[in-house]
């Protein structure tokens, strides 16, 4: 049975049966969210999967089959999960330790409120480059940050923005991450050419928000106009309840050099739930079974101070609850549609449609985003893409390098900006943005993250100028006939590419 299923002909769906679950799941997204104001998409995705999976059963497919294209791309993402579950009990546990409320102190204390903005930018962008995750990184600097941008009277959007631009801009470029390795890897390059080739646009975006941050924060907010009164409050409240030293900062400091000594990730973060664990009960006072509830729960405080106990108060497995079961319905419907073809269809269909190098260069950027605004998933955003269009710039005789920093950038640095993808929902419950409770405002920091979309932009700006494109070299040219790689034109491209995807031993990631 098996064998017969796996030779069996499926149908090709056509360009508007493609689009038919990617319609009507964005529909029922666009009446949840905006009809009934209700920002919980997981309901939609799921009739999304559904509706993909009787297109899918028009075409010929069994649902075995559908739902083996389904589980491959949650296994695949599960060490993402795993990496939620791991930043969940690092909140609660370096809230317990001192952790975070030390961070929050002495960046009162220290910063200078006009600058801060500019200065969560950078300090997001170092940590995420040393520990090659973004969700790390919002999940336990960027916390501390929020308490911060509090304190100083910035509106949380703001903070939001400056975190998730400099989070995900160290990811990007990080040696360390897994979406830096990914993009290469199915484009056919390496690592550090990837890496290299992105500073053109790396470098101008985060200059151009860096600016930014500072004019907003010296227009927002300046030293001497700053509520030294509310500041004053919350560093005292956090003096009476926490102990609170430098070397709370341990934690932290050790999951840092963990990850430049290029340790896994998922070791990394549970050996720095560990040491605060170990830091809450000698440093705070925590008991052994306190330290676990506050690890599984998060922690929970009453200070009396509403901006401390409104930040303090999360962490834990359990509040990663909600952005899990959304992560994985939404990969689950990413998989549905990449199994049956959807996918593969709307992009053949818009690839036909361009015939230059600028058209092609521009597609692969925007079907990234698309596949990150439908699939909800980053890594099926880098990885259909970059194999699908591979062959294109084969034959355009361009390096595939641009290929690999166009979906990199529409894969990595959009996710956070769409809030049912992985990343968006991740960023917006780590960071307490209560969009679900009615804080419907705070998505503002989707457009405030201006790193993140910026990039893109200037990638497909270059792309008309011709600027920073680099053609294919002899010895790029020569590796691809030594490995056989699919060439096609953009006349013949929808054969050559399908060619491409069906020899990739990657069906579907």
């Amino acid at each position: 049975m098996e064998s017969s299923t796996r030779t069996r002909n499926y149908e090709k769906p056509g360009l508007l049966l493609a689009l038919t679950p990617v319609v009507l799941t964005l529909v029922a997204l666009g009446v949840q969210l905006f009809y009934f104001d209700d920002f919980t998409p997981h309901i939609p995705l799921a009739i999304g999967l559904a509706i993909t999976s009787l297109v899918g059963i028009k075409l010929g497919f069994r649902w075995k089959r559908i739902e083996e294209g389904i589980f491959h791309v949650i296994h695949v993402s599960l060490p993402s999960v795993s990496v939620l579950i791991c930043v969940g009990m690092i909140i609660g546990v370096w809230i317990a330790s001192g952790t975070v409320p030390t961070l929050i102190y002495y960046g009162l204390t220290l910063l200078s409120p006009a600058v801060f903005l500019a200065a969560a930018m950078l300090l997001c962008s170092v940590v995420s480059l040393s520990l090659g995750t973004s969700w790390g990184t919002v999940g336990t600097v960027g916390l501390a940050l929020m308490g911060i941008g509090a304190g100083f009277d910035i509106p949380v959007y703001w903070t939001a923005g400056a975190v998730v631009s400099g989070a995900f801009f160290g990811d990007k470029v990080s040696p360390l991450s897994d979406t830096t390795n990914l993009a290469p890897a199915v484009t056919g390059t390496d690592v550090f050419s990837h890496i290299k080739n992105m500073m053109p646009t790396t470098v101008p975006s985060m200059l151009i928000a860096l600016v930014i941050y500072l004019v907003a924060g010296y227009t927002m907010i300046d030293d001497q106009t700053a509520s030294f009164e509310r500041i004053n409050a919350i560093t005292d409240s956090l003096q009476a309840n926490f102990a609170i030293s430098p070397w709370l900062l341990l934690p932290a400091l050790l999951v840092i050099v963990l990850a430049v000594k290029r340790m896994p990730p998922i070791p990394s973060l549970f050996a720095g739930v560990l040491a605060g664990g170990a830091t809450a009960m000698i440093a705070q006072g925590a008991g052994l079974h306190e330290v676990v509830t506050y690890a599984n729960y998060g922690y929970s405080i009453d200070t009396g101070v509403s901006a401390i106990d409104s930040l303090l108060n999360r962490g834990g497995i359990q509040s990663m609850m909600w952005t899990i079961s959304l992560v994985l319905i939404a990969l689950g419907f990413g998989g549905a549609l990449e199994k049956t073809g959807c996918l593969e269809s709307i992009i053949r269909s818009l690839m036909k449609k361009v015939h230059s190098f600028r058209g092609v260069q521009t597609s692969a950027v925007l079907t990234s985003v698309s596949t990150n605004l439908v699939a909800g998933d980053p890594y099926l955003s880098i990885a259909l893409p970059g194999r699908m269009y591979a062959p294109t710039y084969r034959g355009l005789g361009y390096s595939t390098l641009n290929l690999s920093r166009a979906i990199e950038e529409g894969g990595t640095l959009v996710s956070p900006l769409v809030p049912w993808n992985a990343g968006g929902a991740f960023v917006i419950s780590a960071l307490g943005l209560g969009i679900a409770d009615g804080n419907v405002e705070n998505l503002l920091y989707i457009p405030l993250a201006f790193a993140c979309w910026m990039s893109p932009v200037i990638g497909i700006l270059y792309a008309q100028l011709g600027l920073f494109s680099p053609k294919a070299s002899e010895e790029e040219r020569e590796l691809w006939a030594s490995q056989n790689e699919a060439i096609a034109t953009t006349d013949d491209l929808g054969a050559a590419a399908k060619a491409s995807v069906d020899a990739s031993p990657q069906s579907s990631s």
